[in-house]
């Protein structure tokens, strides 16, 4: 019964943090967009409307750990993706990136509408022309000292293995010359499993990793710099995992996965 409520009050004040918080982004979007061309005052407006729907989730414990050093030094960011909740609990890091995401997310009333103003990069998946855009837009923000966030997964992991890793993302940092940030989580999949929107008690934890350089790198060096960063991601919530007592399987060598 307990479980019940809660997961009732935690959709509601999800629902109710995006229809508030949706106004406070426009408005800080309309006076920041004429000088802000990254849209970064209001793009962290919008990831702190999440900030606050988490903190306020009688179901969920997330903790990030990590700074960076200069916020607006661009990476290319790069997490494992356990469930929806990842989204929330990146958003808590302290400082803005934008989102490479699945049209279908564009489209929700109120959330779509603050990712357009906050500047998230829009995908259609298996759409080429989609594709070439969304590394445009991407190689745009970074041009503009802001952050993009990509999941090489592509999609969330049904078990605790992690799907293979996508050669986007690297492609994009080889060619921007830009860092990869990555990042561990685990923990989320306990929140929201993928297959469900039932919100679920969770403890969960994301800790910023050593950034990988790519200066001096070509397209010949992305199966590399791929494989680096699934291992450090891999070591590092596996670390996470035995903290927040979760079992995980055996490392297992998962096959190339193409763009």
């Amino acid at each position: 019964m307990i479980g019940t409520v809660l997961n009732w009050w935690a959709w509601v004040e999800t629902v109710l943090s995006v229809i508030i918080g949706t106004p406070i982004v426009a408005v800080i979007y309309v006076f920041t967009a004429p000088f802000d061309k990254g849209r970064y005052a209001a793009g962290r407006a919008f990831r702190l409307v999440a900030v606050f729907a988490t903190r306020i989730n009688g179901l969920w414990n997330f903790h990030t750990r990590g700074r960076l050093a200069d916020p607006r030094r661009p990476y290319v960011v790069v997490a494992n993706h356990e469930s929806y909740a990842d989204v929330f609990l990146i958003s808590c890091f302290p400082w803005e990136m934008k989102w490479l995401s699945k049209d279908t997310m564009f489209k929700i009333p109120c959330m779509g509408w603050m990712m357009q103003m906050a500047g998230d990069i829009k995908l259609v998946r298996g759409d080429r022309d989609s594709t070439l855009n969304a590394i445009a837009q991407c190689r745009d923000r970074l041009t503009k000292r802001v952050s993009v966030m990509i999941f090489p997964e592509g999609t969330r992991s049904r078990t605790h293995e992690m799907l293979p890793f996508k050669d986007g993302a690297f492609r994009l940092a080889i060619e921007a010359q830009a860092p990869i940030l990555p990042i561990a989580v685990a923990g989320t999949r306990n929140a929201m499993a993928k297959g469900t929107f039932k919100f679920l008690r969770s403890r969960a934890l994301a800790q910023v990793l050593e950034p990988i350089d790519t200066k001096g790198m070509t397209l010949s060096d992305i199966a590399q710099l791929k494989a680096m960063t699934r291992e450090r991601i891999e070591a590092g919530r596996r670390v996470l995992a035995a903290e927040l007592g979760i079992a995980m399987p055996p490392v297992s060598s998962p096959e190339p996965a193409a763009v």
